[in-house]
């Protein structure tokens, strides 16, 4: 029998140090990404605008032409291509946060340059919580809180790496990261600290960790889904001669056109989904090593796979002509909801197999997923 590792009291107080720094400079940049939003120029604003504008004129009465075919009169009229499916006009992507000029893109440049930052810190602090009891950490909700934000803006880095537009995502990330890592040292702060058996496994490892890559790129497709909406509900507004309001004329036309955003959620959603897959089967396993069954609908499993199945009625619906658009975006902020309430209510209002001791706030010692 192996006892365990003591905790290293100083690399557990560096870890909390770590944490509160990084949100000092998630906090600038925060402030940086707004000044991009407010000081980009707005002089390529309204491109939406002119182009339906343009295809509203297009697809206006089409000509008629007289041909004539051997002394008979031959009436021809152009061909017409009606687009049904919602979030396919030809709808050019917006500028960015930054407006298209220098003064812009500078200040979204040095937001970006303060999430590496606020980033390299964090990981930093999820380190040394690490080392502090030599194991996973992700063995309550305050160690998944700080790592799931760590990850998710590690997606984020990720996908400007690979050259993807994604910097509009930039001031809505650090928006909820400092949110889940204010809720982090505030509510859910647990004193670093060893494992319950239970969780001594290699699994902790497997499991938990694919759970908290999920989550992140299932929050940053809920984020531009969400986006989709608004963006979609701007681009209906135009196209039937309405007229937006300031707010959405500045902010909505920088963003992505709706067909872009809902395509990128798509796509992150999709690429994901086995991985999720993946997490319950890995779940189940350990369920079966741990508990001698591998799969007794605990309140966790149970909302793991009414997760599963929501992100899997949305990506056939995205596969069906009749729910493309908005429908399909809804399912999708259904899914992601059944994510976070699988995370935050059942760990906090629901007991079972996988809270390993009082359910109070400020002591809840249970595992992430």
């Amino acid at each position: 029998m192996t006892l365990a590792a003591a905790t290293n009291e100083s690399l557990a107080n560096l870890s909390n140090t770590l944490i509160y720094s990084a949100m000092a400079v998630y906090t600038l940049a925060f402030f940086a990404y707004i000044a991009e939003w407010l000081f980009g120029s707005r002089s390529k604003v309204g491109r939406t605008a002119a182009a339906l504008t343009s295809a509203k004129k297009a697809s206006g009465a089409p000509a008629v032409t007289v041909k004539k075919a051997g002394g008979t009169a031959v009436l021809e009229r152009p061909k017409v291509v009606v687009r049904a499916a919602t979030g396919t006009r030809d709808v050019p992507d917006g500028p960015g946060a930054h407006g298209g000029d220098e003064q812009g893109d500078l200040y979204g440049r040095i937001a970006v340059s303060l999430t590496v930052l606020a980033f390299v810190i964090a990981f930093g602090g999820v380190l040394t919580r690490a080392l502090s009891v030599q194991r996973a950490p992700w063995g309550n909700m305050y160690e998944f809180n700080i790592t799931f934000s760590t990850v998710a803006v590690g997606v984020y880095l990720t996908l400007l790496a690979l050259k993807t537009n994604v910097r509009w995502l930039g001031l809505f990330l650090t928006t909820s990261v400092l949110l889940d890592l204010g809720l982090a040292v505030t509510v859910l702060y647990t004193a670093s600290d060893q494992l319950v058996p239970a969780l001594h496994s290699y699994w902790l490892y497997i499991h938990v960790s694919t759970a908290i890559i999920c989550g992140a790129v299932f929050y940053v497709g809920a984020v531009s889904t969400l986006l989709y909406l608004f963006k979609d509900s701007y681009e209906n507004k135009l196209a039937n001669g309405g007229t937006p309001g300031r707010f959405a004329n500045s902010v909505l036309d920088r963003l992505p056109a709706s067909a872009s955003l809902d395509k990128f959620s798509y796509r992150v959603n999709a690429a994901v989904f086995p991985l999720w897959t993946f997490t319950i089967i890995a779940g189940a396993i350990w369920a079966g090593d741990a508990w001698g069954r591998y799969w007794g609908w605990d309140p966790k499993e149970t909302w793991s796979f009414i997760t599963w199945v929501a992100y899997a009625c949305y990506l056939h619906a995205r596969a069906t002509a009749g729910w493309k658009g908005r429908k399909a975006a809804y399912l999708a902020l259904i899914a992601f909801g059944c994510w976070l309430f699988n995370y935050y209510g059942v760990n906090i209002f629901v007991s079972g197999k996988h809270s390993y001791a009082d359910v109070g706030l400020g002591a809840l010692q249970s595992v992430g997923f």
